[in-house]
């Protein structure tokens, strides 16, 4: 009976290791624009359906979810913001709400009587955004009911998808033509890898640039350890240094000071606070290594971009008609993924120009004109949870567990930042590892082990 037992339960453990396998790598391929391409987007979706189903489940099941309950209503909140602006609602309702004067406008020129509508101001937009959804929360789930050796995986393809895409944006700057770029919207000569944009490959970059070495100093700490995890760090390390200089992304430029700092930081942590080890000081000299072989090669090109102040300026133009537009919505909002046509029914006449200002650049500017009060909310309680849990990490005595959640918690600040001047979290290949990167935050709230979650006994 036991072994039949063990043999059930191992099937489950693979069920998960499998389809977190699967939306991962979908996400990467297939989810690494921020809009049209809506087969691909669709596919990651459905496959994480059953991720979402299995995982869910086990947490049910095994009544894990209580131990993590602030960050599941955290996550219930921000799933419930497009339900509630997707509920059909009277015309005594939604006429009343603000922000709803020009449809109403427009149904009485066309001589139409309002009937039932939704709060959101493009359901269709909001419906995509919702399902959306569906692969970050799937493996924020799978991660909190899983063991650990399912993270150290995931991380581990994360990290081979990041060379990966670092050696296609090699050859697609080498190519000059368009054979190599996975998406349509992207220009041809950029470093863009298995993203639509090089600002989000970048950012991508940045987040797993933490992992790398806390996984590769944590071996320091093991006697029994050679040292090939480290060096295969730096050569990473030096690496991305290396593709942030032909990306020339200004944002992954700025972030990248801050994120080696706290990442070295953090690996220090994982050796165990000793004394700087010269194969960890040979990190940082073939970081510098790289970053004086970018400074002598690409330095000009760089400074052009910084000097391209007319696109930025273009974005600080616009935060404060957003920002008075926001107001006019609150306290719901336009409703999510209504960005493009609110901002086209108040962009004044004097900003139009050539160009496509699709997105806010700003995620917290945009929640607040799409979610409103609840998406406000939603924020001011992730940040108080992120804070919790980063904290209890840190204060953390090393452990495998814990050098990931240090790791994660860089990570996760890197896209924050980088989301006060752009949209990295509107591409499902980031909005996925950054819900791995919460889940491994999350757990952290937990006694320190490298065991896995315990499960209960199932009566026979």
């Amino acid at each position: 009976m036991e072994r039949s037992l063990k043999r059930l339960s191992l099937t489950k453990w693979d069920a998960i290791v499998i389809a977190a396998v699967v939306v991962l790598v979908l996400s990467i391929i297939c989810g690494g624009a921020s809009r049209q391409h809506a087969v691909r987007l669709a596919l990651v979706e459905l496959s994480a359906l059953p991720l979402l189903v299995i995982a869910g489940g086990r947490l049910i099941q095994t009544g894990s979810w209580r131990a993590h309950q602030f960050a599941l209503s955290i996550l219930g909140l921000v799933v419930l913001i497009p339900v509630i602006q997707l509920i059909p609602l009277p015309p005594a309702v939604w006429t009343s709400v603000p922000g709803r004067e020009q449809s109403l406008l427009a149904l009485n020129i066309t001589g139409l009587q309002p009937g039932w509508n939704s709060l959101s101001l493009t359901p269709d937009r909001t419906i995509r955004s919702a399902l959306a959804l569906i692969p970050p929360v799937a493996m924020f789930l799978a991660l909190l009911c899983s063991p650990q050796r399912l993270a150290m995986r995931l991380v581990g393809f994360y990290l081979i998808a990041a060379v990966i895409s670092m050696l296609l944006g090699a050859a697609q700057l080498a190519s000059g033509g368009e054979q190599l770029y996975p998406w349509a919207t992207t220009s041809a000569g950029s470093v863009n890898g298995f993203f639509a944009n090089g600002n989000h490959l970048a950012t991508f970059l940045l987040a797993m640039l933490p992992f790398s070495l806390v996984l590769g100093a944590a071996s320091l700490r093991r006697a029994d350890s050679g040292r090939l995890p480290l060096w295969l760090a730096a050569i990473f390390c030096g690496l991305v240094v290396v593709a942030l200089g032909a990306i020339r992304s200004r944002a992954g430029i700025l972030l990248f000071g801050p994120t080696i700092i706290f990442s070295l930081l953090a690996a220090w942590v994982a050796t165990g606070r000793r004394r700087l080890a010269p194969a960890l000081l040979a990190v940082v000299g073939v970081t510098g290594a790289a970053l004086v072989a970018v400074a002598v090669f690409a330095l000009p090109p760089i400074l052009d971009r910084f000097n391209e102040s007319t696109e930025s300026a273009g974005r600080f133009d616009r935060w404060p008609i957003i920002a008075k537009a926001a107001e006019s919505y609150l306290p719901l909002g336009s409703g999510l993924g209504s960005f493009d046509p609110v901002y086209r029914s108040v962009e004044p006449l004097a900003t139009l120009d050539t160009t496509f200002f699709n997105q806010a650049h700003n995620d917290y500017l945009e929640i607040w004109l799409e979610a409103g009060w609840l998406g406000a909310i939603a924020l001011i309680l992730f940040v108080t949870w992120f804070a919790r849990r980063a904290w209890a990490a840190w204060r953390g005595k090393p452990s495998t567990a814990r050098d990931l959640q240090r790791a994660a918690s860089v990570g996760i600040g890197a896209i924050l930042l980088h989301s006060a001047g752009d949209y990295p979290l509107r591409t499902v290949t980031i909005a996925t590892a950054f819900a791995l990167f919460c889940a491994l935050v999350e757990l952290a709230s937990q006694v320190e082990s490298d065991a896995p979650p315990q499960r209960r006994r199932v009566r026979v």
